[in-house]
Formats: structure tokens, sequence, C-alpha cells
């Protein structure tokens, strides 16, 4: 059975466009529009990332070209009025970069992404040294994988475990992500438990139960 990518791994992109410190603002542009990417990691010495450098860092350049801002202006916007001057890929980076490691999962990476409002993070090893990229939408990857797939492991690694003793008599069935679990296990107090652990599969949409599993008249889901 193939099971959930649960890491980074499993689903970044491990060809990287990067520059150097010392790439030009326009080298920048120019790599940014040829290979459609908003941001570039920023390289030190054999591939050490030490920043990245994303169209946000370049916009002040046309920002304040012919602007005057005032002294409070100034000081709330200090970073942007450097970058505005700036003519390097180290002069223009945020640094230090925010990153993820190969083996960190696939929700630490939503969650990072999310926190920061970045759209992708480089992927680095325990030295620092640049593996590959991951973005929003690698991290959907996981939505598309087929419901055969997600039905056998949901039953091996959910109901095959937590229900022993009837598991044999719980019928799995997936349409469109969504798991709903067939089978007597009215009023059971690991319905909760189970509805956690289906959603932790990763590519699961959302898990219901059907009428004979709880004792509703109406299928329901189950807050996890």
């Amino acid at each position: 059975m193939a099971h959930s990518p649960h890491t980074v791994s499993d689903v970044m992109t491990q060809t990287v466009v990067a520059v150097g410190q010392g790439a030009s603002f326009k080298e920048i542009v120019e790599t940014m529009e040829q290979w459609k990417v908003s941001a570039l990691p920023v390289l030190a010495g054999e591939g050490r990332v030490i920043g990245v450098v994303s169209e946000a860092d370049l916009l002040p350049k046309e920002e304040f070209r012919d602007a005057d801002p005032d002294r409070m202006e100034q000081r709330r916007r200090l970073d942007d009025l450097r970058k505005s001057g700036g003519r390097t890929a180290g002069e223009l980076m945020s640094a230090p970069a925010l990153t993820v490691h190969a083996d960190d999962t696939i929700a630490q990476a939503a969650r990072t992404m999310a926190r920061k409002s970045v759209k992708r993070l480089p992927v680095v090893d325990a030295h620092g040294m640049l593996q590959g990229i991951v973005s929003r939408a690698d991290l959907l990857k996981v939505f598309l994988r087929p419901d055969a797939d997600l039905a056998a492991e949901v039953r091996t690694e959910v109901v095959d475990r937590l229900f022993p003793g009837t598991a044999r008599r719980v019928e799995v069935s997936v349409e469109d992500g969504v798991v709903t679990l067939h089978g007597p296990l009215r009023d059971s107090p690991l319905l909760p438990i189970a509805a956690r652990l289906v959603r932790a599969v990763e590519g699961v949409v959302e898990v219901t139960f059907d009428d004979h599993t709880v004792a509703t008249t109406n299928r329901r889901t189950v807050a996890g």
C-alpha cells in the first residue's frame, strides 16, 4: 500500500533556481522573469542559503523613485528605504532565510507558510545547504491522492488498529477525499479519536460516520 507523503521531501521541487549574493538587481529581475518565480533563494559559498530575495524586496526601488517620505514615514519604512538603494542580492534579500528541512512534516511547512505569510520555502539540510524548494501548490499535492489509496490507508492505519474486534464489519468508503465509516460503532467513545486519526491521513478532506455508526437519524461529521 502507498502511504501518505508525510514529509516535505515527498512533495518538494528539487530543481531550484537561485542567485548568488553578488547578483545584480537587473540579473535578479531577469531570472524571475525567465523562470516565472516571485522569489529566489540567495546562496553563499557552495550553496548555503543565507537569504531570500522576492518581488516585495525589489519593489521599493520603484516605489521610492520619486518619493520624498517625511521623518515618520522614514522611521516606519526604514527597511524598505534601505532596500530601495540596494544593488545586489546581498543588499536586497530578507535575512536570515525562512527555511524548512526535508524531513519536516507537510503540516509543519504549511503552518510556517501561514504564520509568516510566504508562498514558498527553501528546503535545506542540517548545514543550511539548499536541497530544494516547497511551495503552497506543492503542499496541496497530497489532495490528489486517489480515493482508493485513502480508503486502504484508513482501513490499515485507523480501523484495523482502533477497532480490532469489529474491524471486519466496518466499511470504509471515500468519495472526492471525504472518508465515511460504515459499521457497528454506535455510541463508541472512540469515534472522536477515529475522526482525528482519519483526518491525519494526508489527502483526506473530511471524515463522516453514517447512520449505522452513530446514534443519529442523519449522517453527520464528528468534530475532532
